[in-house]
């Protein structure tokens, strides 16, 4: 079942090999993981501003219950961003004490760690900067107006039921409708089908438009790496034809004036 469950996450890949592969290294990279994440690990220290927001959230709670975490987020960051330098000061040097034990604990800690689990806390720690990096980039296309990716027909049959769906819980509501559109008929499937090509060809054009945008404003970042050779390739020759007629325009004047000289010249002379 496991093995099933593998083949359907990663349906690129097939063969048992691959997935005994797989599994047995998730099981040797877990097992080394929760070895070397024991109590003897050193914690990370509080930041000054997590210092701050540990001491004032209560009082901040207390005066204002009714409101929501986070207004009370908001609140406490505004009122560090007002903090005089002297009232931080004491934040920032617990801060900056726990940080140098923190790196003489790290270091003794590490000293005491076999290679092969020195090399699993280094793939920990590209692994979370990984995901913390498409976090923050999946975080700046949505405050940049990414569209919204297409459905599946599924996906367009549950949002049309859901509401009326049997079960008490999520899982419930979608158990029963994973059975109902197991048991859908071909014709009627057809119907969900057919709206989900739509709905992919409306978001190939809307990221075609926004991919060229993010292009102008210079977030080549954010464009689909298959993509982003292409949109170059574009910008390049539309540049070049920008400054192509721009040289023709320019050259234009220069010869008429020189045309409409001449014959001046030439009655003078005379």
């Amino acid at each position: 079942m496991a093995a099933a469950l593998l083949a359907r996450v990663l349906p690129s890949v097939s063969g048992p090999r691959y997935l005994l592969r797989y599994s047995h290294n998730c099981l040797v990279e877990k097992w080394f993981s929760k070895c070397i994440s024991s109590d003897n690990r050193p914690k990370l220290p509080l930041t000054a501003y997590i210092r701050f927001c540990k001491d004032h959230q209560p009082i901040y709670r207390k005066q204002n219950p009714d409101i929501s975490i986070l207004d009370i987020t908001k609140k406490l960051a505004h009122a560090w961003r007002e903090l005089p330098p002297s009232d931080r000061q004491p934040y920032e040097t617990a801060a900056t004490l726990e940080r140098q034990a923190y790196k003489e604990q790290m270091a003794k800690y590490k000293a005491q760690l076999t290679p092969a689990q020195e090399e699993v806390l280094k793939e920990e720690k590209r692994r979370k900067a990984a995901k913390r990096k498409a976090a923050r980039k999946k975080r700046q296309s949505t405050v940049l107006g990414k569209p919204k990716r297409s459905r599946t027909a599924f996906n367009i049959f549950v949002s049309e039921h859901f509401q009326e769906a049997k079960g008490v819980s999520i899982q419930g509501k979608m158990k029963n409708l994973f059975e109902e559109w197991q048991k859908l008929a071909s014709s009627q499937k057809q119907m969900y089908y057919q709206l989900a090509e739509d709905d992919k060809i409306r978001y190939e054009n809307e990221m075609k438009s926004w991919e060229e945008h993010m292009a102008e404003i210079g977030h080549e970042d954010l464009i689909r790496y298959k993509n982003r050779r292409k949109i170059s390739k574009e910008k390049k020759t539309v540049r070049k034809a920008t400054s192509k007629k721009r040289s023709i325009t320019l050259e234009k004047p220069l010869g008429s004036k020189r045309a409409s000289s001449a014959p001046n010249v030439k009655k003078s002379e005379e």
